[in-house]
């Protein structure tokens, strides 16, 4: 067993259980930040198809037939930058899950060169505050593996969302929240901690 090999491994661990605890945080508030904008989608949403509804010739503003074509070219453009801040908010999901996925990659690449020089006693021994070293990747690649679906499907969604479905724009708050993944997040939580005591050692 080379010691060296496995101290280098401990320290890249830490580093990335540390990335995953602030990625966890950063990925919430994005998600938390997008909540009321998808509200606010689903309330433009439903006012266009009101606006739709209506027959202006009807109404006290039948003498104003402009009114129409200005409201919903306010609602529409209102829209349009309800959605341009939420295609921002999925740049910023995309680079948390770039910056996990290279981080984990970079320990399995690390643990896959050091493998000769790891036994497999080494690899699987754990206590009762310190996980083995195959347990801690398992654990960061079921982490990656949980955000790229996460951001895979709401970009899917976020792509299918536009003015001209206004249907399916009328409960986009609900699909949106449809894919939380409640279960995954507290397995994440839960690892990190597993791995309190093993980050702090260090």
């Amino acid at each position: 067993m080379s010691k060296p090999a496995l101290l280098t491994i401990h320290q890249v661990l830490r580093k990335s259980f540390h990335n995953l605890e602030n990625h966890q945080k950063m990925w919430t508030s994005v998600l938390a930040e997008c909540i009321p904008l998808m509200a606010s989608l689903q309330n433009l949403a439903e006012q266009l198809r009101a606006l739709s509804n209506i027959q202006i010739s009807n109404t006290p503003l039948k003498d104003f037939p402009e009114v129409e074509e200005l409201l919903r070219f306010k609602l529409l453009q209102a829209m349009d930058t309800v959605l341009c801040k939420l295609h921002e908010n999925m740049a910023s999901l995309h680079s948390l899950r770039d910056s996990l996925s290279n981080q984990v990659s970079t320990v399995v690449q690390l643990y896959e060169q050091n493998t000769d020089s790891l036994d497999l006693v080494t690899v699987t021994e754990r206590s009762a505050i310190i996980p083995s070293v195959v347990d801690m990747l398992e654990w960061l690649q079921d982490a990656d593996r949980h955000y790229r679906r996460q951001f895979i499907r709401r970009k899917t969604l976020l792509h299918t969302l536009s003015s001209g479905n206004l249907e399916f724009l009328g409960s986009s708050t609900k699909r949106w929240k449809d894919l939380d993944s409640p279960t995954e997040e507290d397995l994440i939580t839960d690892t990190l901690c597993k791995v309190s005591f093993f980050i702090g050692s260090g």
